[in-house]
């Protein structure tokens, strides 16, 4: 899918003029050098040359994120966020839109989690789709603490079979492994990545994208937003999805992933999805908007075990 010269398809100039118009447009607060997104415009005239040089070389250095914590929507508890410095946010960014443009028509059509043109209400309608079709059986897949726990190597390994390019794996490995500054120490991650950088809603998806595939082998019938898996049926006649199996990135079955099954009782049925109760008729425009639905992924490969519903 990528050649080796990806790396220059990253730093072309209409490209990075893009990646500069969002970063500008998303805001965002200053990383661990204290440099704002205003600031980046003459921080990019001044250093760019040099940077794009470490760049093509496979040379350049990402700064650790700043960790903060913020609440969940809704929720008990606190999300963990890395914000990177802008600089950082801008490479990311150029990286994302290359990366994105050709990766994402190769994902799941079931997949509606962080994709463009795609979004939490269009999985509403696709879920409610398969209730009116009297597919009433519904599994719910809960995948924990996604971003805390991705493989890097298996993550890689993943990027790297349609990635010919090694200065672009060297510097998305970089990234996993470039720290998160918290209470004025620097941690170096083994796993995982941290919400907030630009690439990792798009790395989830390249995980989970074994996910997809190992469902849509066995002929399930799903919808996927981020961690939010619902696997639809007229009855659950699969037993257990995953029956021992090693999961869909070559992993042991995992317990970490909870798993409960319902049957839609009543007439239409009805099912909840990314907190939304969806029936058989027309859906009532929601009293929260889906864009603020908190999308919490979680650990790659997953067991997707599941009880027939209704046990």
């Amino acid at each position: 899918m990528f050649g080796e010269k990806a790396m220059e398809e990253i730093c072309e100039r209409i490209n990075l003029e893009a990646a500069l118009r969002r970063v500008r447009a998303n805001r965002g607060g200053p990383g661990v050098d204290g440099r704002t997104v205003d600031e980046l415009p003459e921080y990019l005239k001044a250093n760019w040359p040099s940077i794009k040089e470490q760049l093509l070389s496979g040379e350049y250095p990402p700064r650790p994120v700043k960790g903060v914590e913020i609440p969940k929507p809704g929720r008990k508890g606190k999300r963990r966020l890395g914000i990177p410095c802008v600089i950082d946010r801008f490479i990311e960014q150029a990286m994302l839109q290359v990366l994105q443009r050709r990766w994402d028509r190769r994902f799941s059509d079931s997949s509606y989690g962080y994709r463009p043109g795609r979004s939490a209400h269009q999985a509403v309608a696709r879920a409610q789709e398969d209730v009116k079709a009297g597919y009433g059986t519904v599994v719910d897949l809960d995948l924990e603490k996604f971003f805390d726990r991705v493989h890097h190597d298996r993550l890689l390994s993943r990027l790297a079979r349609e990635i010919g390019d090694k200065r672009v794996l060297k510097l998305i490995r970089a990234y996993l492994s470039a720290g998160i500054l918290r209470y004025g120490l620097v941690s170096a991650p083994t796993e995982g990545t941290p919400q907030g950088r630009p690439l990792s809603p798009f790395l989830s998806n390249v995980v989970l994208d074994g996910l997809d595939e190992e469902l849509e082998r066995r002929g399930h019938r799903f919808v996927r937003y981020a961690d939010d898996c619902k696997i639809s049926g007229a009855e659950w006649a699969g037993g257990r999805a995953s029956d021992g199996e090693r999961d869909p990135v070559g992993e042991p079955a995992s317990e970490t992933a909870r798993q409960s099954g319902e049957e839609c009782g009543g007439h239409p049925p009805e099912a909840e999805v990314l907190g939304l109760h969806v029936h058989g008729r027309p859906i009532a425009q929601p009293a929260q908007d889906c864009a603020g639905i908190d999308p919490e992924v979680s650990i790659p490969g997953a067991s997707v075990n599941a009880a027939q519903a209704g046990d």
